[in-house]
């Protein structure tokens, strides 16, 4: 096998064979699909966020662990709410776009930039938080392997990127059978649980206390930072409306049916959850999570049943992720197409994916992974202000779209908009002032960062775009062009290059940097052969200098003519394998990268390859 042809069949054993743009229509997501692929994010938070409630209550006494109990009710009827504010949204915005495209078109192109700010920002730490918490559910179950804890995160982020740089309907098919897997495993653990309970025969599990049990009273603040905690399980409930053209059509109708699957199946989850570790003791800790307790009390600890629990809370953990990986290439692809992201964010990749969404969330997901060890409950403090920003934007925008559109029954959608704008803002604040001081912060100082990178991207190209435009353009009639060539002597490459510049104009200069007498004198004995019609300019280098005369002369020639065209010929010789390009000096790309800033100065490279 070729060493060219390496790099290609590794490509397309990992990511398959390219798709046609003319098919891109059948890689579109079905309900089914579109579930595991779109709600993963909000399935999984089920699994984590009844832990952070008790984790808070837990340290004003093992008592005040009752009250995730109400905060669960409210936080799953907020869920709704939310849920039923998003599915107007989709209907109402069926080519996705989400909180970006209301915020931005209802409200100003600023409030749509702090929203697609928001949603990246936890579009990113979705991956890394889901990642770390399915690797708990591991580790969990074998706490021995806790020491690989980055290494495991990182062998998932791979898979994931993998997966879906595969593209939208593999990924679908990749990753369905495990989120299904999860709710099945899950259902079963809640019905065997509360059937125990009706019949009497619960077990409560013996979990101590953590060490903090106790150490703080039970304040109005507490019982605050417990329900900021568990909204971690309204998480991901805005994927489905962002990722609307990803289905089928008719693409609203499906993608309001998923997301009211998606909050059903959440919040029966949650709820049942909730419920079962209050009614059976469970505290979950660092090395254990509250689902494995669960499970270990329901099915007993070492059961195909319980590592069944453990295998699928890990697998729709770590495909949490995928809904970030789904719907952050098609939002950075949609403010790119706004030009406040560089333009390769709109570019797809041989199997109609985002490509380089996918592959620059990868990286990002894997700074944080590296940087907080993989710890759950580390990332989590960042997780929600990017989630109720957006929350909060979206369905304040929707409220000035009803009001601007006044369709039928626009005021009672207005309403729940409304009711949902309200509610995700009073959140929204809970958030930002129980987590600021957990290191929340630091999402309150990138938000605004990436916005001015978002406006200084857009000034960019509003810039480019002034002086690229035709209207008003007359264009400058050049009559001349003087073709230089710079050489180190004789040879075959050069003498090609020669005869090429000798088509280009009547006036071609080669260019020779004296440093050695001997071999100036030979050269100009070579040139009376091999020169043709080629005017030889010999350049005095007293420091053995090669570009500073070299660039000195060219800069002569163009301040010779300034209105006129000054063409720079580059010979090069291309190597057969890659390697041996280390064995040769790059002087032609030094020369390129000098003259790249100079106006009117048209560098070309005349390829001669060698054989091998």
């Amino acid at each position: 096998m070729s060493e060219e042809s390496t790099v290609p069949t590794l490509k397309r054993f990992l990511l398959g064979r390219p798709i046609p743009s003319h098919l891109a229509h059948h890689q579109r997501l079905s309900r089914v699909t579109g579930l595991a692929v779109l709600s993963s994010d909000a399935l999984s938070s089920v699994a984590y966020a009844t832990d952070f409630i008790v984790a808070t209550l837990v340290v004003a006494g093992a008592a005040s662990v009752w009250y995730s109990i109400p905060i669960s009710l409210v936080i799953a009827a907020l869920l709704a709410v939310v849920a039923f504010s998003y599915r107007q949204t989709i209907h109402a915005y069926p080519t996705g776009g989400g909180a970006y495209i209301v915020a931005k078109e209802n409200i100003s192109a600023t409030a749509g930039l702090i929203a697609a700010a928001s949603l990246l920002v936890d579009y990113t730490l979705t991956v890394s938080v889901s990642i770390s918490a399915g690797v708990l559910a591991i580790t969990s179950a074998a706490p021995r392997l806790d020491a690989y804890r980055v290494e495991m995160c990182l062998a998932f982020l791979v898979v994931l990127m993998i997966g879906n740089l595969r593209g939208i309907r593999e990924s679908g098919r990749i990753f369905a059978v495990p989120t299904y897997i999860f709710v099945v495993s899950i259902a079963g653990l809640i019905g065997v649980g509360i059937f125990r309970y009706l019949m009497h025969s619960v077990v409560p599990m013996d979990a101590p206390l953590p060490p903090v049990a106790g150490t703080r009273p039970l304040t109005t603040f507490l019982l605050l930072t417990a329900f900021a905690n568990g909204c971690t399980a309204m998480t991901g409930v805005e994927a489905v409306s962002n990722g609307v053209p990803a289905f089928r059509p008719p693409e609203a109708k499906n993608a309001a049916a998923t997301l009211v699957t998606m909050a059903v199946l959440a919040i029966t989850m949650f709820l049942g959850i909730t419920f079962l570790e209050h009614i059976y003791h469970v505290m979950p800790s660092t090395s254990e999570s509250g689902v494995s307790q669960l499970g270990r009390a329901i099915f007993g600890g070492h059961t195909f049943l319980y590592y069944l629990v453990q295998a699928a809370t890990t697998a729709i953990l770590v495909l949490a992720a995928n809904t970030a990986y789904a719907d952050f290439p098609r939002l950075a692809s949609i403010v790119s197409r706004d030009r406040y992201l560089p333009r390769q964010f709109m570019n797809q990749g041989d199997r109609l994916a985002f490509s380089n969404g996918i592959i620059v969330l990868s990286l990002f997901a894997a700074v944080l992974i590296i940087a907080f060890r993989g710890d759950t409950q580390a990332l989590l403090p960042l997780y929600m202000i990017g989630v109720f920003v957006s929350f909060t934007l979206s369905q304040a925008g929707m409220v000035v779209h009803w009001r601007h559109t006044k369709e039928a029954g626009w005021k009672t959608s207005a309403f729940i908009n409304g009711f949902g704008a309200l509610v995700t803002a009073v959140v929204l604040a809970i958030v930002t002032v129980t987590k600021t001081f957990e290191g929340a912060w630091i999402v309150l100082l990138l938000i605004p960062a990436i916005v001015t990178m978002f406006k200084a991207t857009r000034r960019h190209y509003d810039h480019v775009a002034s002086q690229l435009t035709l209207r008003g353009y007359t264009p400058q009639r050049r009559v001349h062009n003087t073709v230089l060539m710079p050489i180190g002597g004789i040879q075959r490459a050069v003498v090609e290059a020669l005869r090429y510049a000798e088509t280009l104009s009547d006036d071609v200069r080669a260019v020779y940097v004296d440093v050695d007498a001997a071999s100036t004198e030979q050269l100009r004995r070579d040139w009376e052969i091999w020169g043709g019609q080629v005017k030889l300019v010999v350049l005095a280098s007293p420091y053995r200098s090669m570009m500073e005369p070299l660039l000195e002369y060219i800069e002569q020639v163009e301040s010779e003519r300034p209105e006129d065209y000054v063409t720079v010929i580059l010979p090069e010789f291309v190597p057969a394998a890659w390697w041996q390009h280390l064995l040769h000096n790059q002087r032609a790309l030094l020369i390129k990268g000098a003259l790249l800033f100079r106006p009117n100065t048209v560098v070309t490279s005349v390829p001669f390859h060698l054989a091998k």
